[in-house]
């Protein structure tokens, strides 16, 4: 069973910065693809970004282009996610989460993946 711990969320002021990480332990770091979800209060639950083990690729969602970058640490079994720009509405709770498999699933949809953190806070003020 793999286990997601986030980090790093916490209030910022519109146009801050925040690094959030997520830790993972209990399987293959290496073989698993790594995302970050967030669900603002009233709002579905949103794919922000994935990163694939084997080949690195990544994937944004539409609103975390250009704003977003989501990396990983084998050595430290640590996907991160650097938040830039930040708005009122990225907030929201951030969660990690892991397809079966190294590859990353469709950011459209939650269900592919079957592992989940228990989320960080995120607020942005204006």
């Amino acid at each position: 069973q793999l286990q997601l711990v986030e980090s790093g969320g916490g209030l910022v002021q519109s146009g801050g910065s925040l690094r959030l990480s997520c830790s993972v332990s209990g399987g293959d770091f290496n073989n698993r693809a790594i995302a970050w979800f967030r669900q603002g209060s009233g709002k579905e639950r949103e794919g922000v970004a994935c990163i694939a083990s084997t080949t690195g690729d990544t994937r944004y969602g539409d609103s975390a282009k250009g704003r977003f970058t989501i990396s990983r640490d084998d050595a430290k079994n640590t996907v991160y996610l650097q938040m830039n720009s930040l708005e009122p509405e990225d907030t929201g709770i951030y969660f990690c989460a892991a397809p079966p498999g190294p590859r990353c699933a469709t950011l459209l949809l939650t269900w592919p993946y079957r592992s989940w953190g228990q989320g960080t806070q995120v607020t942005v003020s204006a």
